[in-house]
């Protein structure tokens, strides 16, 4: 079974991270990925080292292999007379390989990523979630909100670098 850790990611795994990444996109989808493997973790750590501040992950690791991740994206939140430094945010990207589910480790992951919004003093985590996800989520504190809506933006241009 091997020992498990959850953690946050150092700079030196966000390449393992991306290659998670882009294996749950294909693990999703048959069609070939626009970008080559190379290149889009090139990007994507890229991205990372961007957005280290308003985007944190977690990673789950058996002995030393990175397993798992999970993301979360931190809002900083308008200030009112009662608190002036508010945040929300938001558990994105939570992948644990094929042969590692069915452990609990996906939520032990959530856990994980929950209580470092705790730390962080967000008042609300979000989550947009799968049909299959739902479940482990709602075991894990989430509950369906009448209060939350959404609104699908059309994309009018794609940023380049």
């Amino acid at each position: 079974m091997g020992n498990i850790t959850i953690r946050p990611a150092k700079q030196d795994e966000l390449a393992a991270v991306a290659a998670l990444r882009r294996q749950w996109i294909t693990e999703q989808d048959a069609t070939p990925p626009a970008t080559e493997c190379a290149d889009f973790i090139s990007e994507f750590v890229t991205w990372a080292k961007d957005n280290e501040s308003s985007h944190r992950c977690m990673v789950l690791l058996r002995d030393t292999e990175i397993i798992g991740m999970a993301w979360l994206a931190l809002l900083p939140r308008v200030p009112t007379p009662y608190a002036l430094n508010r945040a929300s945010a938001d558990v994105q990207c939570v992948y644990v390989v094929p042969e590692a589910r069915n452990e609990g480790l996906g939520g032990r992951l959530i856990e994980a990523t929950l209580a470092a919004a705790s730390d962080l003093g967000v008042e609300r985590v979000t989550v947009h979630s799968s049909p299959l996800a739902i479940p482990a989520y709602t075991r894990h504190g989430f509950e369906p909100s009448p209060r939350l809506l959404q609104s699908h933006v059309a994309v009018t241009h794609v940023r380049h670098r």
